[in-house]
């Protein structure tokens, strides 16, 4: 408890440390933009404030869209820790030798972001896995960081009642819920486990998640079955695996939508690096880390929204749109209507007649997500963040069509079941 109280101190006086120092370059003239000075600064101070970074970038429903647009390049690569500190860890964690439960692990990572690094291995008995390490002392950091930014909100709200009718420590606390829930892999193997139960339950053998090796995972270590394979945007390569890339577009939409209604939580990542096809063309959910839920008194706005967006009918889109968000305000629905129309058109146009790369398909989806918010909070309307969430996803599959299936109406389609 000492030792956790010390970390804390010396956290709190690393952040006062970047603070000032942000502070010293600002009075000597560097002084950048706002958004892109917060999100230097918070890059300098670490796994806290990157996660509240990207945390601002998917949520355009509480943030001003110049910090939303900004911290879309906030980036999760970190500088991999040594493979001996890794090594210590999954010692700690799974409390026996190494060697006895896997035969090889590669020392260079897959992949190093501010909570955890994943290596590939294989194990003594021959299955090729990854494992996702969570980097010493992130939780302290966490949790130290977070208790900080709650306290400077509630001075905040005290000195500036009228600074926004969104409470900021209750921003907090959400950032907090999220954040933590990513350090508890027992969490997001469960997750797996849970959308794996529900693959089965609807007889679905085009889609799948890695299996979790529950007996070598930890609260801080997760072993999970390699997937190999190609990202779903990549169509030159799955034309190699698959001889209809439509067919598995169709597979990965009809599985994410049907579990809307019929799993406990969505998928609420399903970026291009995130949904892959693998060599024998099925369709692999990677990284549960980050899922959305809907509270059932929202459910049925949020299906009439879906329904609406299917037809074209913008009156219904915004109908549902007013009973979906939080508002002190009368809302003109017809006027609502008009604007989503209007923006519905923009990104008709938007759309090229040539494939494009992935990265600016995620660019546009946080644009139109912004713009669709943007429009609603121009009405006196706020969003919960698992609304946010849900739409990022349509977009994210609307554009993947445009990739994959060009020809196809994703509205229109028989084969996608939708909500049907």
């Amino acid at each position: 408890m000492i030792v956790n109280g010390i970390k804390g101190a010396f956290r709190i006086g690393q952040t006062l440390s970047v603070l000032g120092k942000t502070g010293v370059n600002w009075v000597r003239g560097d002084r950048p933009p706002t958004p892109r000075l917060l999100r230097q600064t918070f890059e300098n101070l670490g796994a806290t404030y990157i996660k509240l970074g990207q945390f601002i970038a998917s949520s355009p429903t509480f943030f001003p869209p110049s910090y939303v647009e900004e911290f879309q390049n906030c980036l999760d690569r970190t500088p991999a820790l040594p493979f001996s500190v890794m090594k210590r860890i999954l010692r700690e964690e799974l409390g026996q030798p190494l060697d006895r439960i896997y035969s090889e692990i590669d020392p260079v990572p897959l992949a190093s972001a501010s909570i955890a690094q994943v290596h590939s291995a294989k194990l003594v008995s021959g299955e090729d896995v990854v494992i996702k390490i969570q980097k010493p002392g992130v939780e302290n950091i966490l949790l130290t960081d977070l208790n900080f930014l709650y306290a400077s909100a509630r001075i905040l709200e005290t000195i500036a009642p009228k600074l926004s009718w969104t409470s900021l420590s209750g921003i907090v606390e959400e950032i907090q819920k999220t954040m933590m829930e990513e350090c508890d892999f027992i969490k997001e193997a469960n997750n797996l486990k849970t959308f794996r139960q529900f693959l089965l339950d609807s007889h679905n053998d085009g889609a799948t998640v890695p299996m979790v090796y529950e007996n070598v995972s930890t609260r801080r270590v997760l072993t999970m079955e390699r997937f190999y394979g190609v990202p779903l945007t990549d169509l030159e390569s799955i034309r190699e695996v698959t001889s209809d890339p439509e067919r598995t577009l169709i597979t990965a939409m009809n599985t994410w939508f049907s579990s809307l209604t019929q799993c406990e939580f969505f998928h609420a990542d399903v970026h291009a690096g995130n949904l892959m096809v693998l060599r024998d063309g099925r369709v692999g959910f990677i990284d549960f880390g980050i899922v959305g839920r809907i509270k059932p008194d929202t459910w049925q706005a949020v299906s009439d929204f879906i329904s609406a967006v299917m037809v074209g009918n913008f009156e219904g889109m915004a109908g549902a749109m007013v009973r979906i968000g939080v508002t002190h305000e009368t809302i003109d629905v017809d006027q609502f209507a008009d604007d989503l129309r209007r923006l519905y058109h923009q990104m008709d146009h938007m759309v090229p007649d040539t494939p494009y790369l992935a990265e600016e398909a995620e660019d546009e989806v946080n644009n139109i997500l912004m713009d669709m918010v943007k429009i609603g909070e121009q009405h006196g309307l706020h969003f919960p963040r698992e609304f946010a969430l849900l739409i990022k996803q349509f977009l994210y599959f609307d554009r993947y069509v445009h990739i994959l299936a060009p020809e196809m109406d994703m509205f229109m389609d028989e084969r996608l079941t939708m909500l049907h």
